[in-house]
């Protein structure tokens, strides 16, 4: 009989990756097309691959342009993944699902 060690943490590790809960920060200037776009995109990509396990705030530079420094943004609408580790980002309105994917870091599967 073979034991086979790290496979029920990988189990577990799977488990725990599918209950994350997203945090996203989607960067905006006021409500121009490509922000609403990029805000509509997102809650759609939210809906339908990460089943709602995701926490959104926008934040909207206009208003307060000093977390727009404090987050490096340099170009809108920005969408930044805080958690989980490590943070990434991705410029444009959203409208390509496997670009976010692939600039957040995050992997499609079959049941998300």
């Amino acid at each position: 009989m073979k034991v086979r060690k790290g496979r029920p943490r990988q189990k577990a590790r799977r488990a725990e990756r599918m209950t994350e809960i997203f945090d996203f920060r989607l960067y905006v200037a006021g409500k121009t097309a490509k922000s609403i776009a990029a805000f509509t995109n997102l809650t759609r990509i939210c809906q339908e691959h990460l089943e709602d396990k995701c926490h959104i705030t926008v934040i909207d530079i206009l208003r307060n342009p000093r977390l727009a420094k404090a987050g490096q943004i340099v170009a809108i609408p920005t969408l930044v993944k805080t958690f989980p580790l490590p943070i990434r980002r991705v410029i444009g309105d959203l409208s390509s699902t496997e670009r976010v994917f692939r600039g957040l870091d995050i992997r499609l599967t079959a049941s998300a």
